[in-house]
């Protein structure tokens, strides 16, 4: 393969997997290094460079002294046919190897600050303690827990969810998605109510009985903009967007207020409260 040849693989396969060149260079780069040091006359160490232009690779041997410092630098650069032996031999299954694990890093680091995201995605695979959503590039689980009672998921049915959790493990990210948390409620009306989204309108506080009723508490940050009217949409339009995404979960929204006999008093709305005493 010629370096120019190598030089279009090497863009075809990082856009391929998703990757910068830069970073497929340095998995290269690494798979050589771990080639070279299965060669029996090997030195200590080696420190391989690689000039992305023209696709030269430069190998610096270096020795190890007592006190494991790298010392005595010199080219050990093998000729283009030992080259093409090493890579035959070594570089296409540690270049696998380390392919995944930047994959795998990488799509850590992409939802690693997304807790308290919104997600969409299809669903992939039911179980009695867990369904999975398909994200896209990645897989979503939803634990029993954080599945709604009365909701019966099926396989391709697009849904969506709450992150509550990122975790980090040997297989990749573990996206720990909800359709209980009352956080799903908050982002579904900053989809459906732009005065959210832009806070004007605050949600400021959410109590919920997933799959039965939600009952949500605004407030106004311009005297001029009505929260609950703004939440509930001309005709409804907007609150009901959100019912249909709930399955028909009842949503009830009431006026948050600072006088907190008050608000109790419309909180429990539609019941009539004759009096409210606060000890």
């Amino acid at each position: 393969m010629s370096n120019l040849d190598m030089s279009e693989a090497i863009k075809m396969l990082a856009q391929e997997k998703g990757l910068s060149v830069d970073a497929l260079l340095q998995v290269l780069v690494e798979a050589l290094a771990s080639a070279y040091k299965r060669r029996p006359d090997a030195a200590d160490e080696v420190q391989v460079g690689v000039d992305p232009d023209t696709m030269e690779f430069t190998f610096t041997a270096y020795d190890l002294d007592e006190d494991g410092e790298w010392v005595n630098p010199r080219d050990d650069t093998p000729n283009k046919a030992e080259l093409g032996r090493i890579a035959a031999q070594t570089v296409r299954q540690v270049m696998s190897q380390r392919i995944r694990e930047v994959e795998r890093d990488r799509k850590f680091e992409e939802y690693a600050n997304r807790e308290g995201d919104l997600v969409s995605g299809i669903i992939e695979r039911t179980e009695a303690r867990y369904a999975l959503l398909d994200l896209g590039r990645v897989e979503a689980l939803m634990p029993q827990a954080e599945q709604v009672p009365y909701e019966r998921p099926n396989r391709g049915d697009r849904s969506k969810a709450y992150i509550v959790e990122v975790r980090k493990t040997a297989k990749g990210p573990q996206i720990v998605v909800s359709r209980t948390h009352p956080g799903l409620i908050k982002r579904l009306f900053e989809l459906e109510v732009p005065e959210i989204a832009d806070g004007v309108v605050e949600l400021r506080a959410c109590a919920r009985e997933p799959g039965h009723r939600t009952k949500i508490a605004v407030w106004s940050n311009d005297h001029n903009v009505d929260p609950v009217g703004a939440c509930v949409g001309a005709r409804g339009a907007r609150v009901r967007m959100v019912v249909n995404e709930l399955r028909g979960e009842k949503i009830d929204i009431v006026p948050f207020s600072d006088d907190l006999a008050d608000f109790v008093s419309k909180a429990l709305s539609p019941a009539k409260v004759t009096q409210v005493v606060i000890s």
